[in-house]
């Protein structure tokens, strides 16, 4: 039997882009000025999850650009 993911384990799945996609998607939503007040702050909540995840993706491909040689100096990959 298949397990369901998680929401939170769905968005770690996510690639650069499709959580840039959906951040603008969340962008539009907070955009419209009739939305309820307790529906913004599940978006921005979420808008933020979704930033935090998209900070660690993009800070592990900084990581794996730098190499130490073998004189032990930094550089760029």
């Amino acid at each position: 039997m298949a397990e369901k993911k998680t929401k939170k384990e769905a968005e770690q799945e996510l690639s650069l882009e499709e959580a840039f996609t959906k951040l603008d998607q969340l962008l539009e939503k907070l955009e419209d000025r009739e939305i309820p007040l307790e529906e913004s702050f599940s978006i921005y909540k979420e808008g933020m999850d979704l930033l935090r995840i998209s900070r660690g993706k993009i800070d592990t491909v900084e990581k794996k650009m730098m190499q130490i040689d073998e004189d032990g100096e930094l550089s760029e990959f």
